[in-house]
């Protein structure tokens, strides 16, 4: 099957279901464990982050300040 094909037919599936009800969305822990899953599916070599700290770095600081609304300030910023 086409690749674009299977990629519109999965976000119909994914479309279909309701953000509460989604497990991801439920369950955190079940998300962290299907990364890790994936991550590990993948050639060492072949890993960018294990390839490239910075990049592993601004990757975790974009993520820390989408989820938790920008920077944390230190109590000395206060």
């Amino acid at each position: 099957m086409d690749p674009e094909k299977q990629r519109a037919i999965a976000r119909k599936g994914g479309e279909s279901v309701p953000h509460e009800k989604r497990s991801f969305s439920q369950n955190p822990g079940l998300a962290a464990e299907a990364g890790r899953k994936g991550g590990q599916s993948v050639n060492p070599n072949k890993r960018s982050f294990s390839r490239n700290h910075t990049l592993a770095s601004e990757a975790g600081r974009k993520g820390g300040h989408a989820s938790h609304g920008g920077p944390r300030k230190t109590p000395s910023e206060g």
